[in-house]
C-alpha cells in the first residue's frame, strides 16, 4: 500500500528491511545524479514488465528528485 515516508523512515527501511530504492526520473537525469544504491525505472516505463525484477518480499521506495 503506498505511503509517504520521511527521510528517517527511508533510512530505517533501507537499513533494517533492505528496502529497494527506485528513482523514477528519465535515465538521462538518473545518470546525472541519484541516491547511491537506487535503481532507475523511469515513470513512463513503470509497469508490470519493468517492475518484475523487484523482490516482492522487500519494501519498495520510489522517489523522484526533480529540481523544478
Amino acid at each position: 500500500m503506498p505511503a509517504i515516508v520521511t527521510r528517517d523512515e527511508v533510512r530505517s527501511l533501507m537499513g533494517e528491511q533492505d528496502a529497494q530504492l527506485i528513482e523514477v526520473l528519465p535515465r538521462e537525469e538518473y545518470e546525472e545524479e541519484h541516491i547511491a544504491g537506487a535503481v532507475n525505472i523511469p515513470l513512463k516505463e513503470f509497469g508490470a514488465d519493468a517492475t518484475s525484477q523487484l523482490d516482492r518480499s522487500r519494501p519498495v521506495i520510489t522517489y523522484c528528485h526533480d529540481y523544478t
